[in-house]
């Protein structure tokens, strides 16, 4: 897929609802793919995300104050449209801040999705750079935890499932209502049915507006 379809493909996501893709992955027969609920937005204007996951996964484990050489090679190979997927088990330490941001940023990176816990809230919202992740944290992960791989499936949190499975290239759609994972087989088609969707419920509340009641406008355009 070219770096030009990607950006479309992401430019088109942010105009549906995380809500609309969960509906059309349930009539697809994917019905675990929602995270848990307890993932939100910590910084960002927008409130949402969007792009094509590129996974980080990391373990809690002791080691010297020098640094996470791991992390910083790993987050050197994200690029343009895609969304640094943090997965692991360090519960309690933030995965990264606002240096680690700035770095993901200027490869193009646009956001973050974290398993973990985020910090630099404040500068993250002035950088305007968006995250969601389950808790914020000021301890940083150095010491405590430390990345072990990249670009390999990870498994996240779920909401209907105790994990999701993410692998590098899935997109990832996050808003008001929680985050979600699409297949990279399914990218396209649930697209194209999520933005079907939206523009039916576009016309029901117009509708709506207009004095049409409920039930007459599901009698129109059907159950959405």
């Amino acid at each position: 897929m070219s770096q030009n379809i990607r950006a479309e493909i992401r430019a088109r996501f942010l105009k549906v609802d995380t809500s609309n893709v969960a509906d059309v992955l349930d009539d697809m027969g994917l019905l675990h793919q929602g995270l848990a609920a307890d993932f939100r937005s910590f910084s960002g204007t927008s409130g949402k995300l969007a792009g094509f996951a590129y996974t980080i996964r990391g373990q809690s484990t002791p080691y010297g104050m020098g640094g996470d050489a791991e992390k910083m090679t790993a987050c050197q190979g994200i690029s343009e449209d895609e969304i640094s997927v943090w997965s692991g088990d360090g519960d309690g330490t933030c995965y990264f801040g606002e240096l680690i941001a700035l770095g993901l940023k200027e490869r193009g990176c646009v956001g973050a999705l974290a398993d973990g816990g985020v910090r630099d809230i404040a500068w993250l919202n002035q950088h305007d750079f968006p995250v969601f992740a389950r808790y914020r944290s000021p301890v940083q992960s150095i010491g405590r935890w430390k990345v072990n791989a990249w670009q390999v499936p990870v498994f996240i949190r779920g909401a209907t499932s105790k994990h999701v499975e993410v692998a590098p290239g899935d997109f990832i759609l996050a808003d008001a209502d929680g985050a979600i994972v699409i297949p990279a087989a399914r990218i396209e088609a649930v697209l194209e049915k999520a933005e079907a969707l939206t523009a039916g419920e576009i016309n029901i509340r117009r509708e709506l507006a207009n004095g049409m009641t409920l039930s007459e406008a599901l009698k129109v355009y059907g159950h959405v």
